[in-house]
């Protein structure tokens, strides 16, 4: 192994001049005194300092004084004391006929063989970074406030097209198409009431507790006529998941409490449909169950319709598979997803 012969410190300490000088980025060794050794030359273009009158001259006095900052040279003459480093120090640097600009300082104390005080003073200009992160900030503000406003405009426009609905849906005489009404006014609030929860939302994801029980209390108040005959119930978890699953999420337990709504509680009965969901890890599971009349006994009565294929489309969807179990009484829906199952084939809608 070929032996390194050691610097002469004349030499060292002309090496390390060399490479201070050759920095591209602006830094300037001091001594003890707070008096400039050397400078790289980006420091000099930087700031528009004359290095042939910077040696030997005290930091605080390059240019026009613009370096002759109280506050830097209190915080320098603890660095070279050994009490303290400089890190991240920022000011505003103002020349005349300049433009302000904001630096942001950092000084450490070096070891030296001769045991003389060497201060490594760093510069960075952060002007046009900031200028920038305020422009950014700015766009991101006027986008917060454009979209609360389009969320506005959504929601009254969501809450029209609803109560239009439910008007209709009083007036007309047939009583298949007051269903469709009455069902797509349902269908109309449960949107609604999901874009409440995303304009809520400042991190684009909804916690389904609060929605599912806002979505049941819109459904109720416009399906159910009477409180003490039928009720929604809502047990879930402390789930909060993305805003476009919960969108999915929502729909269905819409289509499935209409379907229980319209089917499972003939001729006056009285009785109470159940939302549940809860989650463990990546797997969870929703189940909408009813204590009504249960499944028809014979398969042909089972007429699937639009929604039954909106349930499977959306459940296909978010990977989950769809089990329809007789409750005693009434039916269970439950829709199942496990992390470890991969769905393939998309059930066709009726």
């Amino acid at each position: 192994m070929t032996a390194v012969t050691p610097l002469h410190p004349e030499a060292s300490l002309s090496l390390a001049l060399a490479v201070i000088a050759s920095s591209s980025a602006p830094i300037v060794l001091l001594d003890g005194n707070l008096c400039v050794i050397a400078a790289s030359t980006s420091f000099y273009q930087a700031f528009l300092i004359d290095p042939k009158t910077a040696a030997a001259k005290k930091f605080s006095q390059l240019g026009a004084g613009e370096w002759n900052v109280a506050q830097l040279s209190v915080l320098l003459e603890a660095t070279a004391a050994g009490i303290a480093d400089v890190h991240g120090y920022e000011m505003d640097l103002k020349r005349p006929a300049q433009n302000t600009r904001r630096l942001v300082l950092s000084a450490q104390k070096l070891d030296h063989a001769d045991a003389s005080v060497r201060l490594l003073l760093t510069v960075a200009d952060v002007t046009d970074a900031r200028v920038a992160e305020k422009v950014k900030d700015d766009l991101l503000r006027d986008k917060a406030i454009l979209l609360k406003e389009v969320q506005h405009r959504v929601a009254n426009s969501l809450q029209i097209i609803a109560s239009i609905l439910l008007q209709s849906a009083r007036k007309v005489q047939s009583e298949e198409t007051r269903t469709h009404l009455t069902s797509a006014h349902s269908r109309v609030m449960s949107i609604a009431a999901v874009q409440q929860q995303l304009a809520a939302s400042s991190v684009g994801e909804v916690e389904l507790r609060s929605y599912f029980e806002q979505l049941c209390r819109s459904l109720g108040a416009s399906m159910i006529h009477d409180p003490e005959q039928l009720s929604i119930d809502v047990n879930v978890d402390k789930t909060v998941t993305d805003a476009n699953i919960s969108v999915s999420l929502g729909l269905v337990v819409t289509e499935l409490v209409i379907n229980a709504l319209k089917h499972a509680f003939p001729n006056q009965r009285k009785g109470k449909i159940t939302v549940d969901y809860h989650a463990k890890g990546k797997d969870w599971t929703l189940q909408v169950g009813d204590d009504g009349i249960g499944m028809p006994a014979k398969a042909d009565d089972a007429k699937p319709g639009l929604g039954t294929g909106i349930v499977e489309a959306l459940s296909n969807q978010l990977g989950a598979e769809i089990t329809v179990a007789d409750a005693m009484p009434g039916t269970r829906v439950s829709i199942i997803h496990r992390d470890d199952v991969v769905i393939t084939d998309a059930p066709q809608a009726a």
